[in-house]
């Protein structure tokens, strides 16, 4: 009888280790799994907000070029007019040769209303000047997205440090936009000229990051 007792008394405890040991494994497969599922569905999302930014710094790269030269004809009409200008931008006087050829070369910046000749074959141009700024429309949604749901936290520190200097050098370039914007508006042409010789070279600093960053963002992790 007692060794009966004794036999089941062996087996429950054998029972109860393996059952313990079951346990055990379930719980750290389990573990592994969550650990394994978090990590997959982290570089996921890290692979989606890096795309995302690249997207949307190569797109804010081509806006920038785009604007910059269409500007920089603006600086180089206005140069080339400033030589002829009368008291004030809305009066021209030169050649009528010369004031073809300038017509030609940037058409519709200056529009004139009336005309007449004055002496040594010059004439006298009254008008407008007519000044269209393009201004790039730079995004930082992919940016300030990534950021909201914390996977900047997984990028390297270089990568991160690079990042946060293209967004705020890009707010400084949105500002200087802001201050051309208000120049023009307030027919401040000198101070426009002005700010749009400092927004070209922002401009030009700014796609040297995006291009910086375009060839090492795939590094970011």
């Amino acid at each position: 009888m007692f060794s009966f007792i004794k036999s089941v008394y062996q087996l429950n405890w054998k029972y109860i280790i393996v059952e313990i040991l079951l346990i055990f494994v379930g719980i750290n497969l389990a573990i592994w799994f969550n650990n394994w599922n978090t990590e997959r569905n982290l570089n996921h999302n890290k692979e989606v907000a890096i795309a995302k930014i690249k997207e949307e710094i190569n797109n804010n790269m081509e806006e920038i070029v785009a604007a910059r030269k269409i500007n920089q004809n603006v600086i180089s009409a206005y140069k080339d007019f400033e030589e002829i200008y009368g008291k004030n931008s809305d009066v021209i006087i030169t050649s009528s040769q010369n004031f073809r050829i300038l017509q030609r070369k940037y058409p519709g910046f200056f529009r004139v209303k009336d005309s007449m000749d004055i002496e040594s074959g010059l004439k006298k141009y009254s008008g407008s000047t007519y000044i269209e700024l393009e201004l790039a429309d730079l995004k930082e949604i992919a940016w300030e997205t990534t950021k909201s749901i914390n996977i900047t936290n997984e990028f390297n520190y270089e990568c991160l440090y690079e990042l946060e200097n293209i967004y705020n050098l890009q707010k400084r370039v949105q500002g200087i936009m802001d201050q051309a914007v208000n120049a023009l508006q307030n027919a401040k042409i000198n101070e426009l000229m002005t700010i749009l010789n400092i927004m070209k070279q922002l401009d030009t600093q700014l796609e040297e990051h995006y291009s910086s960053m375009l060839n090492d963002i795939d590094d970011c992790y």
